[in-house]
């Protein structure tokens, strides 16, 4: 049995592996180690990654980074505590450390 040559690239897929960057950090914030997880965002919002970290009541707060021509900068819709923007520069370079282990 012969395979037509235009029948078997009709066939041929194109598979595409997006790399999960997921990782979690202790920062020193107000006064104590916090553990901040952090989730890189894929699909159409590539400069993005989304952080959690829990408060001194266990609530969790999440909010997002995205990538500028500057860096790296929160965005949320809620205000933040006061312990979480002022490591915003942290943040940064943590997320670029562990882009550079690529």
């Amino acid at each position: 049995m012969q395979i037509d040559v235009t029948t078997a690239r009709q066939f041929i897929m194109k598979i595409e592996f997006i790399k999960n960057i997921q990782f979690t950090k202790l920062v020193k914030a107000d006064g104590r180690l916090r553990e901040f997880n952090f989730r890189k965002v894929n699909g159409k919002n590539e400069g993005r990654f989304t952080v959690d970290v829990g408060d001194d009541r266990g609530n969790r707060i999440i909010f997002n980074m995205r990538k500028t021509e500057g860096g790296w900068e929160l965005i949320t819709g809620d205000p933040l505590p006061t312990w979480i923007t002022e490591n915003g520069p942290i943040f940064h370079d943590l997320i670029e450390e562990e882009l550079q282990k690529g």
